[in-house]
């Protein structure tokens, strides 16, 4: 750690012992050292406490009431001193060269706000089951960034971007659920450019996760994020370009609805799609109703 940090990196941490100690050992055994790590016990109640403090002045420790995972990464962020900020997930972890490489793209690109690296899925017993790669446009623009919820390649433990900017946003969006990630990729992409680094240097855990017991919540962060940066976009491309957007997202929560078995949902998503964009979406909406409607939805 130096006292005026290029990369100040951020962990949120709520109840991690069994993995906090890796994420941390990653950052600290990069390449590029010129940075100092934040974690922000965000009020666990196992032995989170415990384990980082075996790590003594290599990290600053911040500890809150747990508020959640935006909350938490705010609170590192308010701390911060470098002009980068990284975020890493208290499961996910780097490759040596990680940091290394993103301050060398942000340094010779003046013109981006941020930028990522492809990372590698794993998962919890440690086999690679997927890679989560850069998209084939060189230079997504916001419109396909907010077209593409996934358009930034491994999410938040990806990403290095320039603090002034999120400070100027206001970091992450604590109201919205299961969507602030792309909240801020998209708010940062108004500002900027967006480069993604086509080399896995990110390994993601996915673990077996409940999605079907948050799907209502992270459909309603997801059109609500959709709503709210809707004038970020391009005048002509506020109308039925938007739409179709919104549609799209109902009729993938639709889908999920569907085989959680909460037809009634599902249906109504599909209908208001058609609604909304009956040119764009029509179709696919029309389509997954006869799948579901026969029993052939995949």
């Amino acid at each position: 750690m130096t006292e005026k940090p290029t990369v100040s990196v951020v962990i949120p941490a709520y109840n991690a012992a069994w993995c906090i100690g890796r994420a941390i050992d990653s950052v600290l055994a990069q390449s590029f050292r010129d940075l100092e790590v934040i974690v922000v016990d965000d009020g666990s109640t196992d032995d989170t406490a415990k384990m980082l403090a075996a790590y003594g002045p290599r990290i600053r420790v911040v500890s809150k009431l747990n508020g959640g995972m935006s909350s938490a990464r705010n609170a590192g962020i308010a701390l911060a001193r470098g002009p980068y900020l990284a975020f890493l997930d208290a499961d996910d972890r780097w490759l040596p060269e990680k940091l290394s490489r993103q301050v060398e793209l942000l340094d010779s690109r003046h013109d981006l706000s941020f930028c990522s690296t492809t990372a590698t899925l794993e998962s919890p017993e440690g086999e690679t089951i997927g890679i989560w790669g850069c998209q084939r446009l060189a230079n997504p623009s916001l419109a396909d960034i907010f077209e593409h919820h996934a358009a930034i390649a491994g999410g938040a433990s990806s990403v290095l971007a320039r603090r002034e900017l999120v400070v100027s946003l206001n970091g992450f969006d604590d109201k919205l659920f299961g969507a602030e990630d792309t909240d801020l990729w998209i708010r940062l992409a108004s500002r900027g450019g967006y480069a993604c680094i086509p080399e896995p240097l990110v390994v993601v855990l996915k673990r077996p996760g409940s999605v079907s017991r948050n799907r209502a919540s992270m459909r309603q962060g997801a059109l609500a994020m959709t709503r709210k940066n809707r004038p970020l976009l391009p005048p002509r491309q506020q109308g039925a370009y938007w739409r179709a957007i919104y549609a799209g997202i109902l009729c993938d929560y639709a889908k999920w609805a569907w085989r959680d078995g909460d037809r009634t949902s599902a249906i109504r998503d599909l209908i208001t799609a058609m609604a909304l964009a009956p040119i764009a979406r029509g179709r696919l909406a029309a389509a997954l109703t006869v799948a579901m409607l026969t029993n052939r939805l995949s």
